[in-house]
């Protein structure tokens, strides 16, 4: 959530702000019942004062006083609840407002190529994209997952493809282990705290999956869980940076995307992914987001995928993100760049709401950033398929057990 202080004081720079990712109302309903919550409060410190000041009543008059306050108290009490709850409903949904190097924009077309690296494959046979490639390999069951098992948009990945995807999390966590994150197993099933935290609730809740008799969620990221881990605490700033890279199933119910990316395994319910998670001083995050960007880049490009890296539109980023890296692979079989990994930085946001303080004073930052996800591999299903249909898996699978 956004510091409320800071927009009591300066309220005309943060609607500007907000109103590139397209949501000043918010701010102004936010403001109002601030405005109310602090009147009612005001009230009812006086009519305590004043009360204070009565001390214990002899007069009829004084009497007669002490019971109007009473009731009076008591009314307000009820009426600063409700001020309260409305305050903490809009407080909730007021976005982290976008950096100013964000490009203007709302949506993916909007957003600002930074390079592109690595050359396209040139086939001498029309190329075709992972589905096709992989059912006539035997690699992957969509009909039996949809139709039996589970619904539209669950897959099998079987045989030589399903050791293929194994190898490309044990390389990406050895990779980023190298370089001094904390490897993780993370709980998948969060109660709502880490959900309402990290900034997935209540504005994504369309897109989560909820167990309502245990009262848990079903993460969609290990980002959830992994800011879970220092919830409530107080960090030394001299322990920061802490860097954690968990591994995970991941859920999400992807409303709104009926009808779009429904070949294949771009777009599904349930997927792996390795993440990256950063706890840095506030001074530091800036920098943070550039070398997840570049743990990321060197990622991709040893797994030589031709990609061009862009910086997300302020009206396409998430409530959470200030500011967001995306990286696109190529695809031959859509002939287009479609992303496969993203970093962002948070700045304060999920750590005021999740309580995250620094010692001394003052709040932590926190970033993510992916690190693989399947859509790698089909990026590699893509860009080094055989003319036979077979793929020339990189080196570097091989040796984390690819076929």
């Amino acid at each position: 959530m956004i510091d409320l202080a800071a927009a009591r004081r300066d309220p005309d720079a943060l609607r500007e702000a907000l109103a590139r990712k397209g949501d000043a109302e918010s701010l102004d309903r936010l403001l109002e019942a601030d405005a109310r919550w602090r009147d009612v409060t005001g009230r009812q410190e006086q009519a305590r004062a004043e009360q204070k000041r009565l001390g214990r009543p002899s007069s009829p008059g004084e009497i007669e006083r002490a019971r109007q306050l009473k009731a009076e108290l008591q009314g307000l009490e009820d009426e600063l609840a409700a001020a309260a709850r409305e305050r903490q409903h809009w407080w909730d949904r007021v976005p982290n407002p976008p950096d100013e190097t964000a490009p203007d924009g709302e949506t993916e077309d909007d957003a600002e190529e930074l390079r592109r690296v690595g050359e396209h494959p040139s086939f001498a046979f029309e190329p075709r994209d992972h589905l096709e490639l992989a059912r006539e390999r035997g690699w992957i069951e969509t009909d039996q997952a949809a139709n039996v098992v589970s619904g539209a948009r669950f897959v099998y990945r079987l045989g030589d493809f399903a050791l293929m995807e194994l190898a490309l999390y044990r390389f990406a966590l050895d990779r980023i282990v190298k370089k001094g994150f904390v490897p993780v197993l993370p709980p998948v099933l969060v109660k709502a705290g880490p959900m309402y935290g990290t900034g997935f609730l209540p504005t994504d809740e369309v897109n989560i999956y909820e167990l309502e008799r245990d009262q848990l969620y079903l993460t969609g990221t290990a980002e959830v869980a992994l800011a879970g881990l220092h919830m409530g605490q107080t960090l030394d700033p001299d322990s920061l940076p802490r860097r954690y890279a968990g591994y995970s199933s991941c859920f999400r119910r992807e409303a709104g995307a009926a009808g779009k990316d429904t070949r294949g395994m771009f777009r599904v319910h349930q997927f792996d992914k390795v993440e990256m998670f950063s706890f840095v001083r506030p001074e530091d995050s800036p920098d943070e987001h550039e070398r997840l960007l570049a743990v990321e880049e060197e990622l991709v490009q040893e797994l030589g995928i031709p990609y061009r890296v862009v910086n997300v539109a302020a009206g396409d980023l998430g409530a959470s993100a200030t500011k967001k890296y995306d990286i696109e692979a190529w695809f031959p079989g859509q002939q287009r760049y479609r992303e496969i990994t993203s970093t962002s930085n948070t700045t304060d946001y999920q750590a005021r709401r999740l309580g995250v303080r620094l010692k001394g004073g003052g709040l932590v930052h926190t970033l993510n950033g992916t690190a693989v996800t399947a859509r790698a591999l089909i990026a590699i299903v893509e860009n080094f398929q055989q003319e036979d249909g077979s793929v020339a898996v990189p080196d570097v699978l091989r040796q984390f057990g690819a076929p």
